[in-house]
């Protein structure tokens, strides 16, 4: 036989037509609910495909290289076009909504939150090598390097707008194409976009403010007049229009979220393409009514900001917020499949649904663990998570290579590893919580008489309620002979 392959296949690629997701493994023996000594399960087995590790410093080591030389090159130009104290004024007023900025997305992307490397080259990307390009771009077609002079007008609303927002966007594209198993969905590309475009907007307010407001004022009529454009330009292009450049860049976030949690080969090429495209229209609508308004009637960017900007601005906060309560809603539609295999038990997916039971559930877990239960019951909520989207994954066949679907089993295995070592950290420490097993079907409680018994599983998942509960009053009734549960008071923290 030929060692060719097939027509239409790839060495290393599935072969055409639908792919079924394996269905999540089962553990050897149940899973103890409120027992203090948990066992874990059996190690699964290792994936058929041997995976080749990437040396993952090398990326890292190109982005330092990248930014660093960016940086270097458009702060000492900076520094040189506008001079020192200018520069001071600038940075100082620019980096003033920066901690606003930077927090509002990471407040968004709370339910699994991003490596911390990536988000810091993302906002360093926009800052540093996307300013640098788009300030050389923009002085070539306006003539500064006496090459090729346009209009400032089309420079403003055709040039300007491509370049940079192509600029912004060239570091979470490229994580969409090497490394996007990273990406969850639509949230975590608005998170890596938008910290890029408040990067990039922090070093054009210094150029805005630092030059055309300081130093010109400073230049022409001294000091204090300086001071007062500067204020000026502060509640523009930071109070008023801020939110421009993050917004923008958003939009391709939007695409580049949606790509990553395609299996269509169509969508992961045009959704990004769109959204770049709508950032780049966006951008450009902006740098219209700026241009209009200086050159005709102020009117015009009063009328486009409040018709059209401020309810996209609305709408996007919208878009935000409803995307990043799916990954809640996707952990409630995905994990059941493991508590029935055993590895959850109902309650424990129900609070995985919102960021409010999430929290109350770490807050049970400190109390009846403590800090370290705190952050155990922290990490098994990001372990389950990330294991609702590699689930996901794998049932939308997102991996279309065998040594793609080896990793994600891989992960998966490790993820439930974590899951059953971080739960004995805080498991069977509540006095109010009797012992009991589940098995993936019925729980097996044993009750204060000592005896064992038999409890079905509801139809609906239920969230235990973690609060001290007042004490018991005990009053012997018939048919109820059995003694109150202890009452443990609250320790000090």
């Amino acid at each position: 036989m030929s060692d060719l392959p097939t027509p239409g296949t790839e060495p290393g690629r599935a072969d055409a037509g639908p792919y079924s997701a394996p269905s999540p493994p089962t553990p050897a023996q149940p899973l103890p609910v409120g027992t203090a000594g948990l066992g874990l399960p059996p190690a699964l087995p290792e994936p058929s495909l041997p995976l080749k590790r990437p040396r993952r410093w090398l990326p890292l080591l190109l982005a330092i290289v990248v930014v660093g030389g960016s940086a270097l090159a458009m702060l000492g130009y900076l520094g040189w076009r506008i001079g020192p104290l200018a520069f001071a004024v600038g940075l100082s007023a620019a980096l003033l909504p920066v901690p606003v900025l930077v927090a509002a997305f990471l407040w968004l992307d709370r339910y699994e939150p991003e490596p911390p490397r990536l988000l810091v080259i993302s906002f360093l990307w926009g800052a540093f090598p996307a300013t640098l390009l788009a300030l050389g771009v923009n002085s070539f077609f306006t003539g500064w390097l006496n090459v090729v002079t346009l209009p400032d007008a089309v420079v403003a609303t055709v040039v300007a707008p491509f370049i940079e927002e192509l600029g912004k966007a060239a570091f979470p594209l490229w994580i969409l194409w090497r490394r996007r198993r990273e990406l969850s969905g639509i949230t975590d590309g608005i998170v890596y976009c938008g910290l890029s475009g408040v990067g990039f907007a922090m070093v054009e307010n210094i150029l805005y403010l630092g030059g055309h407001g300081f130093y010109a004022g400073n230049e022409q009529w001294g000091p204090y007049s300086g001071a007062q454009l500067v204020f000026g330009m502060f509640l523009g292009r930071i109070l008023i229009s801020g939110f421009a450049h993050p917004l923008f860049t958003s939009m391709t976030g939007i695409g580049i979220g949606i790509a990553a949690r395609s299996a269509s080969s169509w969508v992961r090429w045009c959704a990004p393409v769109g959204g770049l495209l709508l950032a780049m229209i966006l951008h450009g609508s902006w740098n219209l009514m700026a241009t209009l308004s200086a050159s005709i009637s102020p009117y015009f960017f009063l009328y486009g900001y409040i018709a059209v900007m401020v309810p996209v601005f609305l709408s996007m906060i919208g878009v935000a917020l409803w995307v990043r309560a799916r990954e809640g809603r996707l952990a409630l539609q995905v994990l059941p499949a493991y508590a029935t295999a055993g590895w959850l038990t109902p309650p424990e997916v129900a609070a995985m649904g919102t960021l409010a039971r999430r929290h109350a559930a770490r807050v049970w877990a400190k109390r009846v663990a403590g800090e370290p239960g705190r952050r155990a019951m922290k990490e098994f909520q990001f372990a389950a998570t990330r294991l609702a989207l590699v689930r996901d994954g794998m049932n939308r066949g997102l991996d279309e290579y065998d040594a793609d679907r080896a990793r994600s089993a891989t992960e998966e295995r490790d993820l439930l590893q974590v899951l059953s070592t971080t739960r004995a950290v805080f498991v069977g420490r509540d006095p109010q919580v009797p012992p009991a097993f589940f098995d993936g079907a019925v729980y097996r409680m044993t009750f204060p008489d000592g005896v064992a018994r038999t409890v079905p599983m509801p139809a609906e998942p239920v969230v235990p309620v973690p609060v001290l509960l007042p004490p018991p009053v005990y009053a012997p009734q018939p048919g109820y002979p059995y003694p109150p549960q202890p009452y443990h008071p609250p320790q000090a923290s």
